[in-house]
């Protein structure tokens, strides 16, 4: 009997409890997995993770409150509608104010909790962690949603394929920056009033995008912006008719606030679940980094800068990757991408960086649902390039 056989029956648990108390698990995680294995194994896995979020995180979700370091997320929220077959959905919502005394953005956290009810989901509205400007795109905001968001998947069953994400005015600024660079976690995106800043839409390619703001809402170019932006999605989606799916609203005569007509987003998005396996991408690094990109990867001491751009595209059993792609760029593989029973070719900026078979492991499907409690996206198989793999183009323009 091989290892792998073993592995789904007994070793997964002994593997889930090593990785609680930060021990190696031994051969049976590096054992190649068959697919019914891997999805077994994907299946117990994220089980024994769920577990664990939900003896962490249980005090932190009855309180409504999670705490990174010295930053805390709080939180209200309303549920609407029976439980779908899939688990609820999950309307993180974030409010305006900012630069601004507590009172004020408190002010600000309490009429987002009553403006917009969808058809069926988890409604929240959490309380930005500081008073600043910047309410919600500072570098803690996107740990603290991916924390926010595991805890709501593993312990109230949310659909990890249906998390929307929409704000209002300073919220509508942190759509505009956290929708890119978090998109592999959406379903869809809502911006309200807010004001885009450096903004690059360009990895919105796979998260249909909504924009709402008031015709004569002209303080800092709010309209003018909404407007430019709208038609730089209009024409990102007519040269790739595959993505940049959105929606713009710009009402004629209404200022900042658009007397809740913005409410028609709700429905839009609901219409849409996330494809965490797509096969094209387009990841735009912002001024806060992020490692992990729908199945992209790259090493946490790559150095990359703002701005830089790097393509992804599969076509059957081949994967190019063009543009800045550090050395130990990894691939998430999953057969939801690619047949891992099957040899594959990837190219990086049209040279072979690799042919064969990756297998899938127990070790790969740990190590994703580390990162996220999200079985959906979970890679069953890693394949790392090789440190000549790429040649660094000059970086992209911001708003490129």
């Amino acid at each position: 009997m091989r290892a792998a056989t073993l592995l789904p029956t007994v070793l997964l648990g002994q593997a889930a409890l090593a990785e609680e108390r930060r021990e190696p698990a031994g051969h049976a995680l590096r054992a190649s997995l068959s697919r019914e294995e891997a999805d077994r194994a994907i299946a117990l896995l994220t089980a024994e993770r769920f577990r664990s979020i939900e003896r962490q995180d249980r005090g932190a979700l009855a309180a409504k409150a999670i705490t990174l370091g010295d930053r805390t997320l709080r939180w209200e929220s309303k549920v609407f509608g029976a439980v779908p077959p899939g688990g609820h959905s999950l309307w993180i919502s974030l409010h305006g104010g900012g630069n601004a005394p507590p009172a004020v953005n408190d002010q600000q956290w309490r009429n987002q909790i009553s403006l917009y009810e969808p058809a069926e989901g988890i409604y929240l509205a959490p309380r930005a962690p500081t008073d600043t400007w910047n309410l919600w795109h500072e570098a803690h905001i996107d740990p603290l949603l991916q924390r926010l968001i595991d805890a709501q998947v593993a312990i109230n069953g949310v659909d990890p394929n249906r998390v929307y994400i929409l704000g209002y005015s300073a919220g509508g600024d942190g759509v505009w920056q956290l929708a890119p660079r978090m998109a592999d976690r959406f379903a869809a995106a809502a911006m309200m009033a807010g004001h885009p800043g450096d903004a690059s839409l360009l990895p919105l390619r796979n998260l249909p995008f909504a924009i709402f703001m008031g015709g004569e809402d002209a303080a800092y170019d709010r309209n003018r912006l909404a407007a430019e932006k709208t038609a730089e999605m209009t024409r990102l989606h007519s040269a790739d008719p595959g993505g940049y799916v959105s929606m713009s609203r710009i009402y004629p005569g209404l200022p900042h606030w658009m007397n809740r007509r913005d409410a028609e987003a709700l429905p839009w998005m609901a219409q849409f679940t996330r494809d965490p396996w797509p096969t094209r991408l387009v990841w735009v690094q912002d001024d806060v980094r992020n490692d992990r990109f729908y199945w992209l990867q790259i090493p946490p001491d790559a150095s990359v800068r703002p701005g830089v751009r790097m393509d992804a595209r599969v076509d059957e059993q081949t994967i190019a990757l063009t543009g800045d792609v550090p050395p130990g760029t990894a691939l998430r593989l999953s057969d939801r991408l690619v047949d891992l029973d099957r040899p594959i070719r990837v190219t990086v900026n049209g040279r072979k960086a690799f042919e064969g078979r990756v297998m899938r492991t127990a070790e790969a499907i740990r190590a994703s649902l580390r990162e996220r409690a999200d079985p959906g996206s979970a890679a069953t198989a890693i394949l790392r390039l090789g440190t000549a793999s790429a040649k660094r183009p000059p970086a992209a323009p911001r708003n490129q």
